[in-house]
């Protein structure tokens, strides 16, 4: 990271601001680049950070090629944040999240290659394993893309990796922030299904998830942070006192029941490490031998937010909520 320059796509998004804040504190970079093309985010990105002669502002949609390009210029690291997210909005507006999550994902590889750019991390979600969503399919597109991207690489120093991980505790897309307006409102909150389990993170893990995935990288992994598991019905009891009134909506168009992060059919190449599981690329990538400390997963391994070992209690979502 000495001396070197990092650029974040969708860097005015809860993720994205985050993770800029926090490589403010690490004064080895050069220069810190945050890539959208919202401006009144970058304004209040900016007002809310303060001046730091290493930070830029690009405006800028990773649909446009030529414009990702120019913003890539002396760039060492990328961590690809931007995408399309609302699941029931993509079911109804399919070609835009392709033109931005498959497409504008394409865009990147092929500008961070043109680019001679060092390492590209992008970000992934529960939603591209075994998708029943059409979000979760462009992601799970824009993955194997970024995987693929490590066997045309050829001589250029380009590496690249995914990142999956879970819902984001108190990101803006998150269902904590939606049920507390409306507790703020009094109004009833809308359950869609009581048997529904996630896969759950704070921000500041999804961060440091990155920040050691960017450190190990070696090109063609899919990191899997070990994160613990929620029941819908404990955060409601977590969120509000007990009588507070729900009503079910059933399940959105595009939504699972549980998640998933690993499926059964990835379970021959994957390892598990002390706070992760790695899944291997298919093709064949001689740099990407298990190291040492990996472990095979069973072969009948699945990684689902259901059958997971690890659970959030009632106290301890009460506690994150809190904090």
């Amino acid at each position: 990271m000495k001396n070197e320059s990092i650029l974040i796509t969708g860097g005015t998004g809860s993720f994205g601001s985050a993770f800029v804040t926090s490589l403010l504190k690490n004064q080895k970079w050069r220069r810190i680049v945050v890539f959208s093309r919202d401006e009144l985010k970058q304004l209040k990105l900016r007002e809310l950070i303060g001046a730091d002669d290493r930070l830029r502002f690009f405006i800028g949609d990773i649909r446009d090629k030529e414009r990702i390009s120019r913003a890539l210029e002396g760039i060492d690291t990328v961590v690809h944040a931007a995408a399309l997210k609302q699941v029931d909005t993509g079911e109804y507006n399919p070609i835009e999240f392709i033109k931005t999550n498959v497409y504008g994902s394409n865009n990147l590889i092929e500008a961070c290659l043109d680019n001679n750019v060092g390492n590209v991390i992008a970000l992934s979600t529960d939603k591209a394993s075994s998708p029943i969503n059409l979000y979760g399919a462009t992601k799970l597109t824009a993955d194997k893309l970024f995987i693929a991207a490590n066997s045309y690489s050829g001589s250029k120093p380009t590496r690249f990796s995914v990142v999956r991980y879970g819902n984001v505790l108190g990101s803006r897309g998150s269902v904590i922030p939606f049920f507390q307006s409306l507790i703020a409102q009094s109004e009833s909150l809308p359950i869609t299904d009581l048997r529904m389990t996630r896969f759950w993170i704070t921000l500041s893990d999804a961060i440091d998830f990155v920040h050691s995935s960017l450190r190990i990288m070696r090109g063609g992994e899919l990191f899997v942070p070990k994160i613990p598991s929620m029941r819908i019905t404990d955060l409601i009891k977590a969120l509000v006192p007990e009588g507070y009134p729900t009503h079910i909506v059933g399940i959105r168009p595009g939504e699972k029941l549980h998640e998933e992060m690993i499926g059964i059919g990835e379970s021959f190449r994957t390892y598990v490490a002390k706070d992760r599981f790695i899944v291997l690329p298919s093709f064949v990538n001689n740099r990407l031998k298990p190291l040492r400390d990996w472990r095979a997963v069973h072969e009948d391994f699945c990684y689902r937010s259901d059958t997971n070992e690890d659970w959030l209690t009632i106290d301890q979502l009460k506690k994150l909520i809190t904090n």
